[in-house]
């Protein structure tokens, strides 16, 4: 019986190089969103409230991959900064709906360029075509 193939050189690994690649992204995240007095969790969340207004806490979570109960005090934070607003009752059912106030859009302009420019100098090594055929195969594998 053919034993199973073991991880290997570590450097051969994908998923040890992606995590590489994400950990660097996310320290240059952190350092160039902190004098901006944002988190990478609080940015995530006014980035997907910028593109979809009115997710409601759960949606938020699943799409910053993080737990209902940490995105909670995320949204807590961003409200009491003035930063997004919540209705006090859910319309219907139990989600409410959540939105940036303009407070809210100035930051995150200033914030979603900064990190657009981490990740330029994160993959400036690879030329544009490159960088297409990385997310195409990237997602090429989120996909399968």
């Amino acid at each position: 019986m053919e034993q199973p193939e073991a991880v290997g050189e570590l450097d051969r690994s994908v998923s040890y190089v992606l995590k590489q690649v994400h950990a660097a992204m996310r320290t240059a995240m952190d350092e160039t969103l902190r004098p901006l007095d944002l988190t990478v969790p609080q940015y995530a969340c006014l980035e997907l409230l910028g593109r979809e207004p009115g997710l409601s806490n759960s949606e938020l979570a699943r799409r910053a991959f993080v737990t209902r109960q940490s995105m909670n005090v995320v949204v807590h934070r961003l409200q009491e900064s003035g930063l997004l607003t919540r209705p006090e009752q859910a319309a219907h059912g139990r989600a409410r709906p959540t939105e940036l106030t303009a407070d809210g859009r100035t930051l995150l302009r200033k914030a979603s360029v900064a990190v657009r420019a981490v990740e330029k100098k994160l993959f400036s090594p690879l030329s544009e075509e490159r960088q297409r055929r990385l997310r195409e195969d990237l997602a090429a594998v989120v996909a399968g």
